[in-house]
């Protein structure tokens, strides 16, 4: 037990592979394989890591993984195989398995949380025919444990076309035989006394000598017949994290023997992934640990010699092409995607910010160039964009964005003819299908479905299978079926049951069985218990299994449909290597093998497997255990092992569906197996057993050859036929069939390609040949009636190209339904002639559904009527901008009206449809808006307390009627919202009063802040300075806010007032100017207003003296001294140094002519005129006005200004004076105004 404990915090065993608990579940949030449903619908037979169905038995298809999972896993990886059903495992009560997936596995694992199995997609990505191999096998409960571990490992295998899964694998040392090798004969596998014509297994072991403390493992099987098995055997830290050590085997006798290749590809490479091209088995390429070096090891003859590449990124996954053998795209670590023409050797960098598992080969035959790649990649948070390009010419000239704006991260799916995407607005999806490449249209669901959550099951035949949660669905999902092109979709099951896997992926249980057209089983929550139901129809009709008469040991079971009937679990194996909880095969039909139980619900207790030989309409039970089933033989025999926790030697085999097993010895010594690899479909009859003899043992890898079971090959009076039928009715799917299977007993072996089909002949169409239309419902006596929310007298699109139209009659043919209609044609769409009507329900929308668009950015509008003649409607479309255009009938509008704004503002845009019987309108109000750069508050920054401020916002560039303004005043908790950029705001409160105007653009916010001075009274002074310091304006606010601090500081200097009182704001613009504030002392009273206002007038008049002795000046650099002035009243005329500042000619002649007479009368008259309170309003082109403060019942006098000895000396007679009540009556009193900036902003 001390050894085991070592292992279990060494390395993590191969969880609940032969495990009786063992169950897995549909995983729908990927791409399905060729043939079946598989995550997110089927791949083309590109080398996508696990794409090809055949996968997980084909070795010819690639490796295969064995091996513990490893533990705090990203997500769960489930394989694809053919019979399409997403897996994950399930242990009962016990610990789920956390499984490591690989970064791009283009069976896609979605995020907790992360919907949109739409979109969700083919992310099986890498084509390493590989598997990992497990060299322990601990009981149930320590498998459990370990699979929480915390390895690290990510799993990039993926073989041609087959499901890889890396694990991790323990490996013990024990009891090994002093040979590699050792063989039994065929007499030695019968025993002493065998009997010529008795079924026998010839095995072989062999023992990878050396390489015993490696824990991880992956084969790979050439297949189509090769001889050739590759594996990589590899020691994984997990301290580190890496790869520190690896061995490379390779046999070219079915596993006979195998030889080190380690001084081929240089001992001192660590390799971490072993790659397969699907499309040429013979290709081989491998990965070396990055953590040691990046680089690629490409072989072209199975692994006899490699050459090596080093490259400049580290590769997270492949995809390779589906037809080009030497084609692929590799994603790396930073997220950026590279592709390659010559299998590896050079790369060139195709996109970055790409989405992981988001990018596509071409589909053959459907985009124009083969090497076109599809790509989502990232823009913002949530926001990506479609991208289509050719791998080695993507550059943005080359680029085309197939979709008309942004959609959602993680939401493109390029799968078979149909392309799909989602895009979220105000907190609804909205799902989009593009079918052949051509334009994309929303899809559309029953009305009031309200989808929360959508993924793709399958894009079998031109046909989607959607699982969608509908808005009062919390645990269950319902089973939606499309048209051809992927559009309208109608309800076919509800209630599906589904979970979550360890990373969030939805698991839904849904499964195809193989080889029967339209046969579908489901398990279906029904009144708090999960059922399985099945149906013969493509989701027509569903109805529950009947149970077996007897168990297994032949005691009646007495279970009575509708109260007791079978249930069985319906997921596939997470290994390849395991056949999983369910089986069937294309090339075996009617026969299925299944893991479940009798009773009202389904369980996870007392299982055992069920077999059905004639496609579901009757069941028996085989073995009352869980056991792994294969189909030797192109399916004309049966393997099945015991889920086990210990090590065993016995096999059994059947030919004759299960009635009769035979127990077989594979091994001298028992075996803990890890996995089974073989090639069902090719003429070897040669299987291999992984595993290990005990805890300490190497690598044992057991050839087990089959073809000793069988006599003969089978001749044409080994065969009979029966006749698929669905409870004793011959048409399923409009025809009846007859199929041709191996007599059972006979130790015949079945040709390859023999025919299964013996004949086929149609039926009459009924209903159930027929799915309820778009906007009809299936009732409860079976016919199709129209739901409340549908009008199926609406307009017919048809009739936009002709005088006729195909009318629905609410039924729609089930695609692949082969059944033939009457002379009545009682559900095929009738021909109608077009009536004249009206025009109704004519709806204006944007392709997308927004009310707002960039200037400049192509608007896509959609028109819609839902009842009239549209071939006589014509419509007029009314852009809002002085623009109009008009059609002729609806059908030239189908693709949607296109039109530029080129300028911003809220247009009313109408459309209007006419025609002889009458007319209709629509309506809607588009936002043209482009972003906001920057914004500017201009505010005084000394107000009046109790006087009206005027604050104005400038954003850059102007708008127009778009913009929200919120303004914030000091700590209020409500802003005011206008519409204008100005507001007059009157302040209450004496002090620093803080305001704040934020400018929202679309989803744009922008925001300036000024603080605002608010005194009782104060004074004021305009100030210029030396042109020089023109020069160095750089006219940004910290530059203002410096020159304004050295200001106040030289005025404190000079004068000795507190730089307390004084304020000094340069205005924005050239020439410099600024406004000098002078503020109340803060230390005196209140009461003593007439003694602070005297005061503040005669530091006015210091400053005054000073300023115009040149007094004031600062250093700005060395040997540049800047001097202030103050603005004499004799202004000369202001010149608009830019083209767009606001002001026409005339209103600057009046206002020079204004000043210079202002001055004119001030200077002789000597009396005291007040000042106007002056806003000029900023619109369209204008720049903004700079606003000073307004002085409270002031006047100005002009005196003549004398000379001042000194500022002390200039102090003493001031005081002097007012000593004797002259105050200041021959200085300047100098009070603020509006003053019109004309400079530049």
């Amino acid at each position: 037990m001390s050894l085991w404990s070592v292992w279990t915090f060494s390395f993590l065993a191969l969880l609940y592979l032969f495990h009786p608990k063992f169950v897995t579940r549909a995983e729908i949030s990927s791409i399905r394989t060729n043939g079946g449903f598989h995550r997110m619908g089927k791949t083309p037979k590109e080398a996508r890591a696990v794409r090809k169905s055949e996968v997980l038995f084909k070795a010819d298809n690639g490796t295969k993984v064995f091996g513990a999972f490893e533990a705090g896993a990203a997500g769960a990886l489930k394989p694809n195989n053919e019979k399409g059903a997403r897996s994950q495992r399930r242990l009962g009560e016990e610990a789920q398995i956390g499984i490591k997936a690989a970064p791009n596995y283009h069976q896609r694992l979605e995020k907790p949380g992360k919907k949109y199995g739409i979109i969700s997609g083919d992310n099986q990505r890498r084509h390493m025919a590989n598997m990992m191999i497990q060299n322990k096998f601990l009981d149930t409960q320590k498998r459990a444990k370990r699979s929480v571990g915390t390895g690290k490992n990510v799993d990039r295998s993926i073989s041609g076309e087959a499901q890889s899964r890396e694990r991790f694998l323990e490996t013990v040392q024990g009891v090994s035989s002093p040979r590699a090798e050792y063989r039994r004969s065929g007499e030695e596998a019968r025993g002493s006394n065998p009997r010529q014509n008795e079924p026998y297994l010839d095995t072989n072991t062999f023992a990878l000598s050396g390489d015993s403390a490696h824990n991880q493992a992956m084969v790979h099987w050439s297949g189509h017949n090769s001889s050739v098995i590759l594996i990589l055997t590899k020691l994984y830290d997990f301290n580190l994290g890496a790869v520190t050590e690896s061995s490379l085997w390779r046999s070219t006798d079915y596993g006979s023997t195998y030889t080190k290749l380690n001084d081929k590809v240089g001992s001192r490479t660590v390799l971490s992934y072993l790659y397969v091209c699907p499309t040429n088995k013979q290709k081989i390429m491998m990965l070396s640990d990055p953590e040691v070096e990046s680089a690629v090891l490409i072989s072209s003859d199975e692994g006899a010699s490699f050459e090596k590449h080093t490259i400049n990124f580290n590769i997270l996954s492949l995809l390779f092409h589906p037809a080009q053998e030497n084609w692929i795209l590799a994603y790396s670590h930073d997220s950026k995607v590279y592709s390659s023409m010559d299998f590896g050797r050079k790369w060139l960098l195709v996109h970055d910010n790409v989405m992981p598992g988001r990018f596509y080969w071409a589909v053959m035959g459907l985009d124009r160039e083969s090497d076109v790649v599809h790509i989502e990649t990232r823009i913002a948070k949530g926001r990506a964009q479609y991208v289509k390009c050719r791998a080695q010419r993507c550059t943005e000239a080359n680029r085309q964005y197939l979709f008309p704006g942004h959609v959602d991260t993680n939401s493109l799916v390029v799968q078979d003819e149909y392309v799909f995407t989602q895009v979220t607005k105000s907190g609804r999806a909205s799902y989009f299908v593009s079918y052949m490449r051509e334009s994309f249209k929303r899809m559309k669901l029953p009305k009031y479905c309200l989808p929360k959550d959508m993924h793709i099951i399958s894009t079998d035949e031109k046909q989607v299978f959607a699982a969608v949660q509908e808005w009062n669905q919390n645990n269950t999902y319902s089973l939606y079926i499309s048209d051809s092109p992927g559009v309208f979709f109608t309800l076919s099951l509800e209630n599906l049951r589904t979970s979550r896997g360890p990373a969030g992926n939805l698991l839904v249980d849904f499964y195809k069985v193989e080889g029967i057209n339209g046969m579908y089983l489901a398990n279906k929550l029904v009144d708090s218990h999960i059922k399985t139901f099945i149906t013969y129809n493509k989701g027509q009709t569903w109805a529950l299994l009947p149970a077996p008469a007897a168990d297994v040991v032949g005691n009646n079971l007495h279970c009575i449909l509708p109260f007791c009937s079978l249930h069985l679990h319906l997921e596939m194996s997470e290994n390849p290597y395991t056949s999983g909880p369910i089986t069937s095969k294309k090339s075996v039909p009617g026969i299925i093998i299944a893991t479940g139980n009798i009773g009202t619900e389904l369980s996870s207790t007392n299982l055992g497997m069920f077999l059905s030989s004639d496609a579901g309409n009757s069941w028996r039970q085989i073995f009352d255990e869980e056991h792994n089933v294969w189909f030797l033989d192109n399916g004309g025999a049966l393997l099945a092992v015991l889920h086990a926790a210990t090590p065993i030697r016995h096999l059994w085999i059947s030919l004759d569906e299960g009635k009769k097993w035979d127990r077989h010895s594979f091994s001298l010594a028992p075996l803990y197996v890890d996995g089974v690899l073989m090639e069902p479909e090719s003429d070897n009859h040669i299987i291999t057993f992984f595993g290990h003899f005990s805890h300490r043992s190497e690598w044992q890898l057991i050839k087990i050859d089959y073809k000793g079971l069988f006599s003969r090959r089978c001749m044409d009076g080994d065969y009979q036929t029966w006749h698929l039928h669905n409870k004793g009715e011959l048409c399923v799917m409009g025809e009846k069939q007859i199929y041709m299977k191996r007599r059972p007993g006979n130790r015949c072996m079945l040709a390859q390609d023999y025919s299964r089909i013996y004949s086929s002949e149609p039926c009459p169409c009924t209903s159930y040949d027929f799915e309820c239309d778009y906007g009809w419902e299936r009732q409860v006596d079976g016919k199709c009636s129209p739901a409340f929310w549908f009008n199926p007298n609406g307009a017919a699109k048809s009739c936009s190209t002709s005088q006729s139209f195909l009318n629905s009659t609410g039924y729609r043919k089930v695609l692949s339904n082969n059944c033939k209609e009457g002379g009545r044609n009682v559900y095929s769409p009738k021909r109608q002639a077009c009536r004249p009507r009206p025009p109704r329900g004519l709806r204006l929308s944007t392709s997308q559904g927004e009310l707002s668009a960039s200037v400049g950015s192509n608007v896509t509008f959609m028109v819609y009527l839902d009842d009239g003649d549209s071939l006589r409607t014509s419509i007029q479309l009314d852009f809002g901008d002085g623009i109009k255009i008009t059609y002729s009938n609806l059908s030239r509008t189908d693709d949607g009206i296109k039109h530029i704004y080129r300028t911003t503002g809220i247009y009313r845009v109408s459309a209007t449809a006419e025609n002889s019987q009458g007319s209709d309108s629509s309506t809607m109000f588009l936002h043209i808006t482009s972003p906001v750069e920057r914004i500017y508050l201009s505010a005084p920054i000394v107000a009046i307390r109790g006087k009206e401020a005027n604050l104005t916002a400038v954003v850059w560039p102007s708008h127009t009627r778009i913009l929200t303004f919120f303004w914030w005043f000091d700590n209020s908790s409500e802003p005011i919202i206008t519409l204008e950029g100005s507001i007059s705001y009157t302040f209450q409160k004496e002090g620093k009063n803080k305001v704040t105007v934020q400018v929202a653009s679309g989803s744009t916010i922008i925001q300036d802040s000024k603080v605002i001075t608010v005194k009782e009274f104060f004074r004021s002074l305009l100030l210029s300075f030396s042109p020089t310091l023109d020069e160095h304006n750089p006219d940004i606010p910290e530059w203002r806010e410096d020159i304004g601090r050295v200001v106040r500081t030289a005025l404190s200097q000079v004068s000795g007032v507190s730089e307390e009182q004084l304020l000094v704001s340069l205005y924005p613009g050239l020439p410099s100017t600024a406004e000098l504030f002078i503020l109340p002392d803060e230390h005196m009273s209140s009461e003593h207003k007439r003694s602070n206002e005297e005061a503040l007038e005669t530091i006015s008049d210091i400053f005054v003296t000073a300023l115009n002795q040149g007094q004031i000046q600062f250093e700005l650099k060395a040997d540049i001294r800047i001097m202030v002035y103050m603005t004499q009243q004799t202004l000369a005329p202001l010149v608009d140094s830019n083209s767009i500042h606001s002001g026409s000619a005339m209103l600057m002649l009046l206002t020079v002519v204004f000043v210079g007479l202002a001055a004119f009368f001030i200077y002789k008259f000597k009396r005291k005129i007040p000042w106007i309170h002056v806003q000029t309003e900023d619109s369209q082109e204008k720049d903004p006005e700079v606003i000073s403060t307004v002085g409270q019942n002031d006047n100005m006098t002009k005196v003549k200004l004398s000379e001042f000895p000194s500022p002390k000396e200039l102090m003493e007679k001031e005081l002097e004076a007012r000593s004797r009540g002259g105050i200041g009556r021959n200085m300047e009193r100098i009070v603020t105004r509006e003053f019109p900036n004309c400079t530049n902003v």
